[in-house]
């Protein structure tokens, strides 16, 4: 997983260094980058790929390839970050309870994170409030509905921050989420990064090949989440021995061509089954040939006796 820094990254830096709020800013990077890490762990558990993590002008922001995902995972995978900031405030809460004298040196880092936790609910997109809320237009309305609604709330969104950046005396965070809100709701999806060994120089010294025994229900969303750029997978089918194999290369060819939630080997069982079903059909098919002849005599008994 790569960590990129956008050129404006820097420029946001000396602003706010000029602005005297530099270190609320690092903060509020660093309380971003643990609410990215939340998405990030919940995606991989789910067998969604992230390609990276970009350090951009309103914070960070993780790149994860969630193409296909059922609504009900992408709404687990859209709280899971204001989960983690919820925990930490909880676990902030309680430090102060048992050692008060801390508070003095972890209250922003508290404020950051429930200033996080607040925001990411609102109901704007590209933000995890947006995303439930989006969830819940696509099922009723359509998916075009769905991408004009939440923008358009994310640009009014966008706008009432501007206008606190000014009331409350050009203060840093209000301009970073305006900024965030502006760019990131036209923010396109990034594709999935293929793994590829040999473009590393890592054949010269020789990869380790994991095999995976696995049953029928094997689907591309559970394989996913074994491949690594440690191991080159090969996933095997195992019905009474290994009757499959698909390499992680096949995997995610096939991959392209359908949904996370299909099994892996269905083209195989669907081509094992085939041959049964025609085995059914033969008996019938016997009976009704070896019926029409011995009708025949039958039928022409008499005239061959005149």
């Amino acid at each position: 997983m790569k960590i990129v820094i956008h050129p404006l990254f820097l420029a946001v830096m000396l602003f706010s260094a000029i602005f005297k709020g530099l270190p609320a800013v690092l903060i509020c990077v660093l309380t971003a980058l643990l609410h990215e890490c939340g998405h990030i762990f919940c995606a991989q558990k789910m067998g969604f790929a992230c390609t990276k993590i970009k350090l951009m002008p309103y914070g960070a922001a993780a790149f994860i390839d969630i193409e296909g995902i059922r609504p009900a995972d992408e709404i687990k995978l859209a709280l899971s970050g204001p989960l983690v900031n919820a925990a930490m405030c909880v676990a902030l809460a309680g430090l102060w309870w048992f050692f008060p004298v801390i508070y003095g040196y972890t209250d922003i880092l508290m404020y950051a994170n429930l200033a996080m936790l607040i925001v990411n609910l609102l109901p704007a997109y590209p933000l995890d409030g947006g995303r439930v809320l989006g969830c819940a237009i696509k099922k009723f309305f359509g998916e075009r509905a769905q991408m004009l609604t939440l923008r358009i709330i994310a640009l009014v969104v966008a706008a009432i921050f501007f206008a606190l950046f000014f009331a409350l005396g050009y203060n840093v965070t209000a301009i970073i989420f305006a900024v965030f809100m502006l760019f990131s709701a036209f923010e396109k999806p990034v594709r999935a990064v293929r793994i590829n060994f040999s473009s590393t120089g890592r054949l010269r010294r020789g990869i380790e090949v994991k095999y995976v025994l696995c049953d029928e229900n094997l689907t591309f969303k559970d394989a996913i989440k074994r491949l690594s750029d440690r191991h080159y997978v090969v996933f095997q089918l195992y019905d009474g021995g290994v009757a499959e194999e698909i390499t992680q290369d096949e995997l995610y060819e096939l991959s392209v061509s359908h949904s996370v939630y299909d099994r892996v080997f269905g083209d195989y069982l669907s081509r094992k089954d085939l041959p049964n079903s025609l085995s059914s059909m033969l008996p019938s098919i016997s009976e009704e040939t070896q019926s029409t002849p011995n009708d025949i005599p039958s039928s022409t008994a008499p005239e061959s006796e005149e």
